[in-house]
């Protein structure tokens, strides 16, 4: 799928779900086309995408990490609304099913983010410990959570909006999956202020590099050392 089809694609879901037309200053915001790949550099296939898993990978930056669901059900698109008010129309899940979803890592609250020690947020599946909520992506810093089948919605917690979304491109005839923009509120600039001495000290000149044409797919307890629970 060509990106001019993709934009083609979120006009037609927009009207097919009713929803009202998008303000321009909430339009996605594109990227580099990305390919996304196993660990061994191969084209990760939608179906090989296990349900209720977390994978990870960076993007649109070499630094910002994103999850990568596939929620093991269709899921339907969703009007949002960013903290400064803005809305925008995401398009839901993509693949043969429509079940697979991405998001950006990094809390919308404070910024909290996997790194390769350790993560504060994370996929839950299905209610345990303190959660109130079934299947949220779950932040233990202050507890925001965040449904990832209605477009990282917040159910819970202190984050003034969703996690902005991962833009995903799925080509039918090879079965691939291609990061292409962002939608929603990004935090990078953020990010990248809070955590410079972090992120250059730990990749230098690269801290704020794009992503490249590809982007490694992995699961989130082979990326980092610990995941906390709460």
């Amino acid at each position: 799928m060509e990106r001019r089809d993709f934009l083609k694609f979120c006009a037609v879901a927009a009207a097919a779900n009713e929803a009202p037309a998008i303000a321009a200053d909430a339009r996605p915001h594109l990227y580099s086309r990305a390919r996304l790949v196993d660990g061994a550099g191969k084209p990760l296939q939608a179906a090989a995408v296990p349900v209720d898993r977390n994978l990870i990978f960076n993007y649109p930056y070499a630094t910002t990490p994103c999850f990568l669901l596939n929620l093991g059900h269709a899921v339907a698109g969703a009007q949002l609304k960013t903290s400064e008010a803005q809305t925008y129309f995401w398009q839901g899940g993509v693949g043969k099913g429509r079940s697979i979803v991405a998001f950006s890592a990094i809390c919308a609250h404070k910024l909290s983010y996997p790194t390769r020690d350790i993560s504060f947020i994370s996929y839950r599946a299905g209610k345990g410990g303190s959660n109130k909520f079934a299947n949220v992506i779950h932040c233990c810093s202050e507890h925001s959570q965040y449904d990832p089948a209605a477009g990282a919605r917040v159910v819970a917690g202190p984050a003034p909006q969703p996690l902005a979304a991962i833009l995903l491109e799925h080509a039918p005839a090879s079965d691939e999956l291609f990061a292409v923009g962002t939608l929603g509120g990004e935090m990078f600039g953020q990010f990248f202020e809070k955590y410079a001495f972090k992120l250059e000290m730990e990749h230098g000149a690269a801290a704020r590099a794009a992503a490249g044409d590809t982007c490694v797919v992995q699961a989130l307890e082979n990326y980092c050392r610990q995941q906390v629970k709460c």
